[in-house]
């Protein structure tokens, strides 16, 4: 660690006597056990932390348990860290923004006497906002979950809902799902689920272990709660409460679900919606559809980048790092983030998207002009949800009110647009805008800001309610100067008296301890003695001078401190009446919120695609059961934004019937990875509304992206890279539809060869057989391009495979230096070698080791079939493994096998030396090798 982290947080010293430690001990020990929960004691200077998670915390953040100490003596001794505000605030953000497997809980008291101030889960941060966000901006909304899975012979129904505590929204839905729980992987992700409630299992069965593992891919902690608490008596009525309109659609909406319900109501009990009034009224409640997006699983997510991580080496490494140019102060940031989760399915809709992008990609002029506007809107969600729980202070209602105040220009700089987009404009943005801003919604509140704030005392930093917004305000106003005027004239009076100069040697000092006093020097003291000890009554002596008082500064003093308490407390009622009056304009603030951030996305989405050194191009969008996947000159938007890349564009042309299931071969390192991901990226990018990085783009739009990329060990979870392949593979094979988009990297590699070709076939065999989704599939099994061949073995013809073409990536070798150069081009046809040695002397391995390796891979070449794929049916040359045999041959050579086995087994070795031995195994070695004369299948052997 850095000097400056040291510094930063430096430990602060545990001051506790022994009775305040004996009576801290003692509380401890009536703390229930909570292995998730982190508990922080606030000692108001600084927090302490103890028993394991002061362990916890010495480790995961000072990287050592020397920062311990040791509360009490002996056996009844408690392990304890104390860390300063900074080190609080950057736990506190790690545990609840960064890591998914600990709760926050802050107590606050003293001795004995403690209580729990406030706590917070990863999906539910509402208490510790002021914390989490007082730097920095809050760019994701947090999400929990309920579910009530409910298995049964034909899968499991899941109960589903969940609350968005930020946006102030319940959901429900309910679904069948299959073993692997791919729907409810999918309804997180395009969440963006943090948390997730589980009914408490007493026996773990296999089907809840399955779930775990679903929700442990997705980065989600799971709270486990008593099933009691899964039960939807009195839902509807505390819907009721919380939810805004009538009662009516929420009792219809409800009595829709058989186990969702009882989810919603473990939720609202978890949350504790009902024990804040500020909820009551400012909820929204919808059925969640699971249709209503493209699905996305984890590792879709992590196969296409498509959030950030903190491996990330730069911004751009990341699809949401790279399109995020959003202008607005975090409203932008988590709208973006929801779109990448849940990218569209409606045609309409992404082209609605994609015309205003357009718009705002010709017209320069208007695109920096609204940025520049947006760069002074504030957290408008934020603001309101402070302001309906009463949190607000005039600071958040003025920053409102300057957000207000940029709706006229954003509306005038759009008005002045008149392309082929005018009517949309007008329709999405001008028309809500001036309903927004008549005299009845957002100009009523600006008028009550001006007429109530005192905005000239902005610029000193200070939030005050205008005097004039009050009679009895102004007349303490009033008041309150004409005591600071008589102070004033006082002070004058006394340095005449006195004969010394204001201000310079007569101070006036007003502080908590005397209130208005004079102040003069000790070198000036002994001038003034004998009138200080007659006249005035001296308070204290000290270093910087002597402080005095007479009656008069006294009496005035104390009538200014009384006036001045009464226009704090009536600025602090006006100041919560000013405060709700603006909680009332909730609604106005929520749309104005929605068209901003949608504003703010689509903008940045249209400064992406203009800036970038190659321009990005608009896609044309088709149905999913009309029209291609066609990708002319594509680009991986990702790569191609890091300063070390020079990007070489490819084609991709996934075509019904004919190149729909294309198996892309090469060396390593020479871009398939990149070409497969690039394609799944410019869909994902397009059905998100945004320009895509080709020359020329046409895609049918796609429910669904599956993706097995990579290989990643899950060991903590019992699981293996080969296993993790497989169950990836699994749920591709049970949730792909024919409308999906399948991209699959090297499947087969954890197992024997064998085995994991067989593998590879099948699965190849089946996704185009069964599923028909268009698939990239990159492999080193340079015998499944054998698929794609129409003259291939008899079997394929049987089957009439279609629609599969082979890629490859294309590489040169020099013929004398033998020396390899990628040439990231991906050109059709299969790629006849794997290039693995010479990836191998890439990595400067030793000459000897790639000598032997050359030599060892040609002696396996020799053995293995010359070719699996044959242009001639009648050709009969193939693998040993690959030939077929007759059941009589197998049959006689088996025979003649086992007396051989039988006759060598008979053979008296013990009692025959080495010369004897050696002469009875040579002679029935040759009788077999003679029988094997009529038995092809025995000759496989010799």
């Amino acid at each position: 660690m850095d000097e400056n982290f040291d510094e930063q947080n430096k430990l602060p010293e545990l001051k506790l006597d022994a009775k305040q430690a004996q009576g801290f001990l003692s509380f401890f020990k009536t703390l229930p056990n909570d292995p998730r929960a982190v508990r922080f004691f606030d000692r108001r200077d600084y927090y302490t932390a103890h028993g394991e998670n002061a362990t916890f915390i010495t480790k995961t953040y000072y990287r050592t348990t020397t920062a311990l100490r040791k509360l009490g003596s002996g056996s009844n001794g408690l392990s304890s860290v104390s860390v300063n505000k900074n080190m609080f605030e950057t736990i506190t953000r790690d545990l609840l923004l960064e890591r998914t497997d600990h709760t926050l809980e802050l107590y606050g008291g003293s001795g004995s006497n403690w209580r729990l101030v406030k706590s917070a889960s990863p999906g539910n941060l509402s208490s510790f906002e002021d914390v989490l966000f007082a730097n920095n901006e809050m760019q994701d909304t947090p999400v929990v979950v309920a579910l009530l899975p409910n298995f049964r012979e034909n899968g499991c129904t899941v109960g589903f809902s969940y609350v968005d505590l930020t946006k102030r929204i319940l959901g429900l839905a309910e679904f069948l799902d299959d073993s692997h729980f791919t729907n409810v992987e999918s309804a997180l992700v395009a969440l963006g689920c943090k948390e997730c409630l589980l009914p408490l299992e007493s026996g773990k069965s296999s089907e809840c272990r399955t779930l775990s593992d679903a929700l442990t891919r997705c980065g989600v902690m799971v709270t486990e709660r008593k099933k009691t608490e899964f039960k939807a008596r009195d839902l509807v009525q505390d819907l009721g409460r919380l939810v805004k309109g009538s009662i009516e659609p929420v009792r219809d909406l409800v009595s829709g679900f058989e186990f969702a319900p009882a989810a919603l109501g473990a939720l609202l009990s978890y949350a504790e919606l009902l024990a804040d009034e500020g909820n009551y009224g400012n909820y929204s409640i919808c059925r969640y559809n699971l249709g209503s997006y493209m699905r996305l699983d984890s590792a879709a997510m992590r196969a296409l980048n498509v959030l950030e991580s903190k491996t990330d080496a730069n911004k751009n490494f990341s699809l949401f790092g790279l399109m995020n140019r959003t202008c607005t102060a975090g409203m932008g940031k988590r709208l973006l983030h929801m779109w990448l989760k849940q990218p569209l399915l409606d045609v309409s809709e992404i082209n609605s998207r994609l015309d205003l992008v357009q718009a705002f990609v010709e017209d320069t002029e208007l695109r920096q002009d609204l940025r520049q506007h947006l760069r002074r809107i504030s957290d408008i969600e934020r603001l309101m949800r402070n302001i309906q729980r009463t949190r607000a202070g005039l600071q958040h209602i003025v920053k409102l009110y300057q957000s207000s105040i940029r709706v006229p220009h954003i509306k005038s700089a759009l008005e002045k647009y008149d392309g082929q987009f005018s009517s949309l404009i007008k329709e999405r943005y001008l028309d809500p805008f001036e309903l927004l801003t008549d005299d009845d919604h957002l100009n009523k509140f600006i008028a009550l800001v001006e007429t109530s704030v005192d905005l000239d005392q902005l610029e000193n930093g200070e939030y005050m309610i205008s005097p004039s917004y009050d009679d009895a305000l102004a007349t303490l106003k009033s008041e309150q100067e004409s005591l600071e005027r008589q102070i004033h004239n006082l002070h004058k009076q006394t340095a005449f008296d006195l004969d010394l100069p204001v201000d310079k040697a007569l101070k006036l000092d007003k502080g908590t301890q005397f209130g208005h006093v004079f102040r003069i020097t000790k070198k000036e003291e002994p001038k003034v003695r004998k009138k200080l000890s007659t006249q005035f009554i001296v308070l204290e002596t000290r270093k910087d001078g002597v402080k005095f008082t007479n009656t008069k500064l006294k009496k005035l003093g104390d009538q200014y401190q009384k006036v001045l308490e009464e226009y704090k407390n009536c600025q602090k009622e006006l100041v919560n009446r000013v405060v709700q009056t603006t909680a009332t304009f909730s609604e106005v603030f929520e749309h104005l919120a929605g068209f901003l951030s949608e504003l703010d996305v689509l903008l940045s989405f249209a400064d992406l695609a203009s800036s970038c050194p190659t321009p990005y191009t608009r896609p044309r969008i088709t149905p999913p059961d009309v029209g291609d996947i066609v990708l002319e000159g594509s680009r991986h938007p990702c790569v191609e934004a890091q300063d070390w890349v020079n990007f070489i564009p490819n084609d991709c042309r996934l075509v019904r019937g004919k190149s729909w299931f294309q198996i892309i071969t090469g060396p390593n390192m020479g871009g398939k990875s990149t070409f497969i991901r690039q394609v799944g990226v410019n869909i994902l990018m397009a059905q998100v509304g945004c320009f895509v990085p080709c020359e020329k783009a046409s895609i049918s739009v796609r429910d669904c992206i599956f993706a097995r990329v990579g290989a990643g060990d899950c060991q903590l979870r019992g699981v293996s890279t080969f296993m993790q392949e497989m169950l990836e593979t699994a749920s591709i094979l049970k949730g792909a539809t024919e409308n999906s988009l399948v991209i699959i990297d090297e499947l087969g590699r954890g197992t024997s060869t064998y085995d994991g070709f067989g593998l590879a076939w099948a699965i190849c065999e089946h996704i185009v057989e069964a599923i028909k989704a268009p698939t990239l599939f990159a492999t080193h099994f340079h015998e499944l391009t054998a698929l794609a061949h129409e003259n291939g073995n008899y079997e394929l013809q049987k089957k009439q495979i279609v629609g599969v073409a082979n890629y490859h990536v294309s590489a040169h070798i020099d013929s004398s230096s033998r020396k390899l150069t990628m040439l990231y081009k991906v050109e059709p046809g299969a790629c006849d070698q794997s290039f693995g040695i010479h990836v191998a002397e890439f990595a400067n391995f030793p000459e000897s080791v790639v000598a032997l390796a050359r030599e060892k891979a040609a002696e396996l070449e020799d053995f293995s079939p010359t070719s699996i794929i044959s242009t001639d049916a009648g050709q009969e040359e193939g693998s040993k493994r690959k030939r077929g045999y007759d059941a009589d041959d197998i049959s006689r050579g088996a025979a003649k096998a086992h007396k051989f086995l039988k006759e060598f087994a008979e053979l008296p070795l013990e009692t025959m030396d080495l010369k004897q031995a050696l002469q009875q195994v040579t002679k029935l070695k040759d009788d077999l090798q003679k029988d094997a004369n009529n038995s092809e299948w025995l000759q496989q052997f010799f």
